[in-house]
Formats: C-alpha cells, sequence, structure tokens
C-alpha cells in the first residue's frame, strides 16, 4: 500500500508525515532525519533566533535534494527571522500562533509555499483567504501551546478539510502512533503533523530528562495551563495555553494565574527553584498521545514504524468485520 496523498505530492514526499517544528526539540539533525525517511522535516525556530538558526539550518540544507521546512511562532518573530531562514532555502515556512498575514508575500515571493497552523475555524478562514499552501489542523489533544477555546482533533480536522479543499491539510494533537497516522487519512487529512513521538527519538535536541519524562509519562498527568508561562517569565499570549505533564507549580498555582503573576517573589522563587535543580528548566510540554510512546528509536526508524502501523490499520479498517452470528 502506498500512501500517496496531495500534501506528499507537493513536496515529492514518499509519507505523509511531518515532523512539527518544535522549539528546543525540532533542530537540523532531526528535521534532516524524518526528511531522509520519507517525511517532512521542519526546524523548530520558535521566534528566530539568528545564532540558532545559522547552526541548525545548514545540517539539514546541505542536501539540496532534501525537502524541509522551518517554523515560527508568529506572535513573536525576530526581526529579519523569516529573511534568514529563507537563505537556506527551506521548500516551506510554517506559520503558528498569530497573525500570518504581514509574512506571506515574503515567503511566496522567496518560492517557498506557505504552511499555516490553525487552532479554530477562525484562524481556519483566514489561512484559506491568504492562499495557505497547507494548513496544520490543531486539535487541543497536542502538546504544547494551542488555543483556550480549540476543538478536539476528531470533529476538527474534518471541518477544516471540507473547508479549505482542494488544499491539503495536516491533521496535528495526540497522533503518535501508526494508527493515528490512519485516522487522519480516514478523516480526511493529507497527512499527519507529530510532535511529542519525536522529541523522544536520538536525534532530538530535547533535555534528556525532558526526553525520559516523556517516555515515562502517562496523558492523565497532562493539563493546559497558563501557569508555567507565568511562572518562568514567557511572553506567551494567554489566548494560548500549553499541554504539559504534571509539575510543582502547576498544583501551587492551578486556577491563581492572576495571584502568581503579581507576586514578585514567587516568580524570583521559580527561577531560583530551577537555579539549584528543583525543577526541571523547561516544562515537558507533551500531548495526549503520551501514553503511546514507551521507546527512544531514531527518528528514521520511527517514520517506518508509523508508516508500516498505518498501512496496517488502514487494511484492517477495509476488511468486513466478522459477523456476530
Amino acid at each position: 500500500m502506498t500512501l500517496s496523498t496531495a500534501f506528499t505530492d507537493l513536496f515529492g514526499l514518499r509519507h505523509p508525515i511531518a515532523l512539527a517544528p518544535m522549539g528546543g526539540s525540532a533542530g537540523g539533525a532531526l528535521a534532516s532525519a524524518v526528511s531522509r525517511a520519507g517525511g517532512f522535516g521542519m526546524l523548530g525556530a520558535a521566534l528566530g533566533d539568528r545564532a540558532w538558526l545559522d547552526r541548525e539550518a545548514p545540517i539539514v540544507a546541505s542536501d539540496p535534494a532534501l525537502p524541509w521546512g522551518v517554523g515560527f511562532l508568529t506572535w513573536g518573530i525576530q526581526d529579519g527571522a523569516v529573511e534568514r531562514a529563507l537563505e537556506y532555502g527551506p521548500r516551506a515556512v510554517m506559520l503558528s500562533f498569530g497573525d500570518p498575514a504581514p509574512y506571506a508575500a515574503r515567503i511566496r515571493q522567496a518560492g517557498a509555499a506557505l504552511i499555516l497552523q490553525v487552532t479554530d475555524l477562525e484562524e481556519a478562514r483566514q489561512a484559506v483567504d491568504l492562499g495557505a499552501d497547507v494548513i496544520v489542523v490543531q486539535g487541543t489533544e497536542a502538546g504544547g501551546h494551542g488555543a483556550r477555546n480549540g476543538r478536539s482533533t476528531l470533529p476538527f480536522v474534518p471541518v477544516v478539510a471540507d473547508l479549505a479543499a482542494p488544499v491539503p491539510v495536516l491533521a496535528a494533537g495526540g497522533i503518535a502512533d501508526g494508527r493515528g497516522v490512519a485516522a487522519a487519512l480516514a478523516l480526511g487529512a493529507a497527512g499527519a503533523l507529530i510532535g511529542t513521538r519525536f522529541q523522544a527519538t536520538t536525534e532530538s535536541l530535547a533535555d534528556p530528562a525532558i526526553v525520559r519524562a516523556i517516555v515515562e509519562g502517562s496523558a492523565a498527568d497532562t493539563e493546559r495551563s497558563t501557569v508555567l508561562d507565568i511562572a518562568r517569565g514567557s511572553p506567551w499570549p494567554s489566548r494560548y495555553p500549553a499541554r504539559t505533564l504534571g509539575h510543582p507549580y502547576l498544583d501551587r498555582w492551578r486556577d491563581r494565574e492572576t495571584d502568581l503573576a503579581g507576586d514578585a517573589q514567587a516568580l524570583r522563587d521559580y527561577q531560583d527553584d530551577v537555579a539549584r535543580g528543583a525543577i526541571p528548566p523547561l516544562p515537558v510540554w507533551a500531548g495526549e498521545g503520551v501514553d503511546l510512546i514507551t521507546d527512544l528509536p531514531s527518528a528514521g526508524d520511527l517514520v517506518a514504524t508509523l508508516i508500516a502501523q498505518a498501512e496496517d490499520a488502514l487494511a484492517r479498517a477495509g476488511r468486513r468485520p466478522p459477523s456476530s452470528g
């Protein structure tokens, strides 16, 4: 079975799998490994730190035939960051969380495809109006940041797929094995964008302690909150809470975000706790698919496993169920 879709056709891929451009995890080695395995690797450039781009982009750009992209957090992109990334020749630029309109034209002028991540129907309509080449539909099961009033992946993907047709959409949120990839295709998506599962690979830049927490973690321990952004002084817009594994500051300040923001001593305590190793330096962003993550493969092996599982799931779904008598 060949899982050929509009997404694989657009970028000349073998498999309808994309690496989520996770800041702090998706560097050049991981993006390159996913692309070499037949998927679409993307760098997690976050706000566009130039030193980071200049270190990681050459790794994946060293093979001119390799399809790859780069993703930014639209709400806070540094001046000149998109232009700098485009100098390395990515096939696509992905924009998430914020107004992509100011960047769309320059991305197209550089010959790159425009990938827009959407977290609600308003953003989906804007992506269509801006002429996105690919739309990523993020459900609330996703790890990391997402819309406060977003929707679950299962009902959200087909709505946007219908709205955006014939533009290909990718499903994101809670997908951590090949059955999730198969489900995405069945919902009308042209592929899956996968984040948390790729954090636990040998090429990931994630801190080993974070990787270990993901492998050992449970979806029941994840929750969406702005507490950790407030505690660490992150300027993330409050409309985008983050799904993370459990954390002492979540327990201490749950439902008291306003109090935390106004408590200078609590904010100093957080930094002190990080400095002395009492808490991890970063939250462990993890989606609800974390229960399915139990090993630490190479990214190439993971892509092959995901596709084999997806093909098997689709084949089984196509068989007539046995009669109950």
